[in-house]
Protein backbone atom coordinates (compact mmCIF):
# COMPACT_ATOMS: atom_id res chain seq x y z
CA UNK A 1 0.00 0.00 0.00
CA UNK A 2 0.97 3.26 -1.37
CA UNK A 3 1.79 6.24 1.39
CA UNK A 4 0.03 9.39 1.42
CA UNK A 5 2.03 12.87 1.30
CA UNK A 6 0.17 16.09 0.83
CA UNK A 7 1.16 17.46 -2.94
CA UNK A 8 4.22 19.26 -3.43
CA UNK A 9 3.76 23.19 -4.41
CA UNK A 10 3.30 24.15 -7.87
CA UNK A 11 3.46 27.60 -9.67
CA UNK A 12 0.42 29.54 -10.31
CA UNK A 13 0.40 30.89 -14.05
CA UNK A 14 -2.71 33.16 -15.74
CA UNK A 15 -2.61 32.95 -19.39
CA UNK A 16 -4.34 36.42 -20.32
CA UNK A 17 -6.45 36.98 -23.70
CA UNK A 18 -7.83 39.84 -24.49
CA UNK A 19 -7.74 43.27 -27.98
CA UNK A 20 -6.69 45.41 -25.32
CA UNK A 21 -2.98 45.97 -23.88
CA UNK A 22 -4.29 47.98 -20.84
CA UNK A 23 -6.40 45.46 -19.54
CA UNK A 24 -3.74 43.06 -18.99
CA UNK A 25 -2.09 45.73 -16.77
CA UNK A 26 -5.75 46.07 -15.15
CA UNK A 27 -5.85 42.17 -14.86
CA UNK A 28 -2.51 41.83 -13.40
CA UNK A 29 -3.23 44.85 -10.43
CA UNK A 30 -5.99 43.26 -9.63
CA UNK A 31 -4.83 39.56 -9.54
CA UNK A 32 -2.14 40.51 -7.48
CA UNK A 33 -4.02 41.71 -5.01
CA UNK A 34 -5.80 37.73 -4.84
CA UNK A 35 -2.56 35.84 -4.77
CA UNK A 36 0.63 37.62 -4.14
CA UNK A 37 3.51 39.70 -6.49
CA UNK A 38 4.06 38.71 -9.56
CA UNK A 39 7.18 36.58 -10.45
CA UNK A 40 7.24 36.59 -14.49
CA UNK A 41 5.66 37.57 -17.17
CA UNK A 42 5.83 36.65 -21.09
CA UNK A 43 5.82 39.00 -23.71
CA UNK A 44 2.40 39.64 -25.21
CA UNK A 45 2.05 37.38 -28.31
CA UNK A 46 -0.48 37.58 -30.91
CA UNK A 47 -3.37 35.07 -30.88
CA UNK A 48 -3.44 33.72 -33.90
CA UNK A 49 -3.94 29.65 -33.61
CA UNK A 50 -7.66 29.64 -33.78
CA UNK A 51 -10.82 32.21 -34.29
CA UNK A 52 -12.75 30.45 -31.46
CA UNK A 53 -13.09 33.45 -29.19
CA UNK A 54 -13.46 36.27 -32.28
CA UNK A 55 -17.33 36.51 -32.08
CA UNK A 56 -17.18 37.18 -27.87
CA UNK A 57 -13.85 38.87 -27.51
CA UNK A 58 -12.84 40.87 -30.81
CA UNK A 59 -10.61 40.50 -33.79
CA UNK A 60 -7.02 40.94 -33.30
CA UNK A 61 -6.37 38.93 -29.76
CA UNK A 62 -3.36 39.20 -28.14
CA UNK A 63 -1.88 36.86 -25.24
CA UNK A 64 -0.02 37.26 -21.99
CA UNK A 65 0.89 34.94 -19.81
CA UNK A 66 2.12 36.05 -15.70
CA UNK A 67 3.36 33.65 -13.03
CA UNK A 68 3.15 34.11 -9.64
CA UNK A 69 5.83 34.24 -6.60
CA UNK A 70 4.23 32.35 -4.00
CA UNK A 71 3.41 28.93 -4.79
CA UNK A 72 0.17 27.22 -4.22
CA UNK A 73 -1.50 23.90 -2.89
CA UNK A 74 -2.56 22.18 -6.54
CA UNK A 75 -5.69 21.28 -4.73
CA UNK A 76 -6.56 25.45 -5.10
CA UNK A 77 -7.23 25.63 -8.55
CA UNK A 78 -10.70 24.98 -8.65
CA UNK A 79 -11.15 27.79 -6.38
CA UNK A 80 -8.63 29.90 -7.95
CA UNK A 81 -10.74 29.68 -10.85
CA UNK A 82 -13.87 31.27 -9.68
CA UNK A 83 -12.07 33.99 -8.24
CA UNK A 84 -10.55 34.73 -12.50
CA UNK A 85 -14.07 34.12 -13.50
CA UNK A 86 -15.83 36.96 -10.95
CA UNK A 87 -12.59 39.19 -12.26
CA UNK A 88 -13.50 38.65 -15.71
CA UNK A 89 -16.95 39.64 -14.70
CA UNK A 90 -15.95 42.98 -12.89
CA UNK A 91 -13.51 43.79 -15.46
CA UNK A 92 -16.35 43.39 -18.44
CA UNK A 93 -18.20 45.63 -16.19
CA UNK A 94 -15.98 48.35 -15.61
CA UNK A 95 -15.74 51.26 -18.03
CA UNK A 96 -12.59 50.03 -19.56
CA UNK A 97 -14.37 46.62 -20.57
CA UNK A 98 -17.54 48.36 -21.62
CA UNK A 99 -15.61 50.54 -23.51
CA UNK A 100 -14.70 47.48 -25.91
CA UNK A 101 -18.27 46.31 -26.85
CA UNK A 102 -17.60 42.80 -26.66
CA UNK A 103 -18.88 40.26 -24.19
CA UNK A 104 -16.04 39.34 -22.78
CA UNK A 105 -13.46 42.26 -22.88
CA UNK A 106 -10.87 39.73 -20.92
CA UNK A 107 -10.16 35.88 -20.66
CA UNK A 108 -8.69 34.83 -17.68
CA UNK A 109 -7.32 30.96 -17.62
CA UNK A 110 -5.72 29.90 -14.67
CA UNK A 111 -3.31 26.87 -14.29
CA UNK A 112 -0.23 25.70 -12.61
CA UNK A 113 2.74 24.11 -13.89
CA UNK A 114 4.76 20.85 -11.67
CA UNK A 115 8.24 19.77 -12.76
CA UNK A 116 5.88 17.35 -15.35
CA UNK A 117 3.41 19.45 -16.97
CA UNK A 118 0.86 22.13 -17.32
CA UNK A 119 -2.52 21.65 -15.85
CA UNK A 120 -5.12 24.52 -16.74
CA UNK A 121 -8.61 24.53 -15.02
CA UNK A 122 -11.87 25.25 -16.87
CA UNK A 123 -15.77 25.38 -16.42
CA UNK A 124 -15.98 22.37 -19.12
CA UNK A 125 -16.25 18.40 -18.51
CA UNK A 126 -15.36 16.27 -21.29
CA UNK A 127 -13.59 13.26 -21.88
CA UNK A 128 -9.53 13.67 -21.16
CA UNK A 129 -10.89 16.29 -18.24
CA UNK A 130 -10.91 15.46 -14.68
CA UNK A 131 -13.70 17.07 -12.10
CA UNK A 132 -11.61 18.90 -9.18
CA UNK A 133 -14.36 19.80 -7.02
CA UNK A 134 -16.35 23.11 -6.96
CA UNK A 135 -18.01 22.87 -9.98
CA UNK A 136 -14.06 23.16 -12.26
CA UNK A 137 -13.11 20.81 -13.91
CA UNK A 138 -8.88 20.13 -15.53
CA UNK A 139 -6.25 18.34 -17.61
CA UNK A 140 -3.11 18.49 -18.17
CA UNK A 141 -2.27 20.15 -21.22
CA UNK A 142 0.97 19.87 -21.64
CA UNK A 143 3.69 17.37 -20.46
CA UNK A 144 7.42 18.12 -20.12
CA UNK A 145 9.70 15.15 -21.55
CA UNK A 146 12.54 14.41 -22.48
CA UNK A 147 13.50 18.32 -21.60
CA UNK A 148 10.78 20.07 -23.82
CA UNK A 149 6.54 20.86 -23.85
CA UNK A 150 4.74 18.32 -25.75
CA UNK A 151 1.10 18.43 -25.91
CA UNK A 152 -1.06 15.64 -26.20
CA UNK A 153 -4.41 15.05 -29.24
CA UNK A 154 -6.42 17.23 -27.31
CA UNK A 155 -4.01 20.12 -26.73
CA UNK A 156 -5.04 23.26 -27.69
CA UNK A 157 -3.43 24.48 -31.05
CA UNK A 158 -1.79 28.00 -29.15
CA UNK A 159 -0.70 25.67 -26.45
CA UNK A 160 0.81 23.03 -28.55
CA UNK A 161 2.23 25.18 -31.14
CA UNK A 162 4.98 25.94 -29.29
CA UNK A 163 4.99 29.11 -28.98
CA UNK A 164 4.49 29.43 -24.67
CA UNK A 165 7.33 26.98 -24.25
CA UNK A 166 10.23 29.43 -23.36
CA UNK A 167 7.81 31.43 -20.62
CA UNK A 168 6.41 28.17 -19.28
CA UNK A 169 9.88 26.48 -18.77
CA UNK A 170 11.03 29.76 -17.39
CA UNK A 171 8.17 29.21 -14.50
CA UNK A 172 9.62 25.42 -14.32
CA UNK A 173 12.69 26.59 -14.02
CA UNK A 174 11.71 29.16 -11.00
CA UNK A 175 9.18 26.46 -9.64
CA UNK A 176 12.45 24.65 -8.95
CA UNK A 177 14.29 27.27 -7.35
CA UNK A 178 11.83 28.09 -5.03
CA UNK A 179 9.61 25.23 -4.04
CA UNK A 180 10.58 22.64 -1.09
CA UNK A 181 8.84 19.08 -0.81
CA UNK A 182 5.82 18.62 0.95
CA UNK A 183 6.16 16.61 3.82
CA UNK A 184 4.80 12.81 4.26
CA UNK A 185 1.78 12.25 6.09
CA UNK A 186 2.38 10.45 9.23
CA UNK A 187 0.26 7.17 9.51
CA UNK A 188 -2.78 7.18 11.47
CA UNK A 189 -3.12 4.40 14.16
CA UNK A 190 -3.12 0.95 12.59
CA UNK A 191 -6.56 -1.11 13.03
CA UNK A 192 -7.05 -4.98 13.67
CA UNK A 193 -9.22 -6.24 11.49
Amino acid sequence: MGQTKEPDSVALIVGMLSMRLDLFDLAAERMQALWGPIALQSDVMPFDATDYYTRQMGPALRRKFVAFARLIDPGQLAAIKHQSNALEDRIARCAAGRALGVDRPINLDPGYVEPSKLVLATTKNYSHRIYIGKSMYAESTLRYHQGRWQGWPYTYPDYAGGAYDDFLTRVRDFLMQHRAPAPTTPAGPTTDF
